[in-house]
């Protein structure tokens, strides 16, 4: 039965919650929402969302000093396929926003209580599947390249990236790939965790519907997509830091999207 309840939710059936078309200016006001939930106390998600940037930190450390360099870049790639789980309790502060409800810090950790949360540990667990899916891509791609010799510097191995046929080739497969990864990871969870929250539907529903919000909306999704990868970027340059201040943005930015393309609970 556990089973069950994590895949179909609450109900005895799939829930197909009703889907919006939106325009681009949704989007932008979705993530002028965002900012506003950031800014109301931004000392206090800044510092939950610490945990984002000292993990990366750790674990480009762990990368550069493992012998496993070529995989630096795919990691900075590949860790923002796990934002939608650091930002899980943010989500939780812009319901309790919205609902006027108090919105301190602590208030985040009560996803921890949701009669979803099997559900969402799943969904979780799923993206981190992809993320270890997507290191082994990247290392399979190295290797069909470079062969089993590791790079003995960071920095000449960014130059043999950037000056060698073999690393052109590497950039453009590798992106290539990473590109489907992160489209995968769009399709299927972009209001997926947002909707598990708010509403216990089971993981079938939650990513069934996240698929419907892409299919209806593929252009303003797409732009979406853009925004949330030239934000990361933005954040990962000063060593990760920004991303304690990014993170939360796309967090609450993400909770407001998922209010615009999903209509309200009919039965609620």
């Amino acid at each position: 039965m556990a089973n069950i309840h994590i895949l179909r939710g609450a109900g005895q059936t799939v829930a197909h919650p009703d889907v919006r078309r939106i325009g681009y200016s949704d989007v932008i006001d979705a993530l002028r929402s965002g900012l506003a939930d950031f800014w109301e106390k931004p000392s206090h998600y800044a510092f939950i969302c610490l945990v984002y940037p000292i993990v990366g930190v750790i674990m480009l450390t762990w990368a550069s000093g493992g012998n496993v360099v070529q995989l630096v870049y795919p990691l900075l790639t590949g860790f923002a396929l796990l934002g939608p789980i650091a930002a899980i309790g943010l989500y939780e502060i812009s319901r309790r926003r919205e609902l006027n409800l108090d919105t301190s810090w602590r208030h985040a950790l009560e996803v921890r209580n949701s009669p979803a949360i099997p559900a969402i540990l799943a969904l979780g667990l799923f993206l981190l599947v992809l993320f270890v899916a997507w290191m082994f891509a990247a290392q399979s791609i190295y290797e069909w390249l470079y062969g089993s010799t590791l790079p003995t510097s960071i920095f000449g191995f960014i130059a043999d990236v950037l000056t060698t046929q073999r690393g052109w080739t590497l950039i453009v497969v590798g992106n290539a790939v990473g590109f489907v990864f992160a489209v995968a990871v769009l399709c299927t969870t972009v209001i997926a965790f947002p909707l598990l929250l708010d509403r216990d539907v089971g993981l079938y529903s939650a990513i069934g519907t996240s698929v419907r919000v892409v299919q209806t909306n593929p252009l303003e999704m797409a732009f979406w997509g853009l925004i949330i990868a030239f934000a990361l970027v933005i954040g990962a340059i000063p060593m990760l830091i920004g991303l304690a201040i990014i993170i939360p943005v796309l967090g609450h930015s993400t909770w407001h999207l998922y209010r615009k393309v999903v209509a309200p609970d009919k039965a609620g």
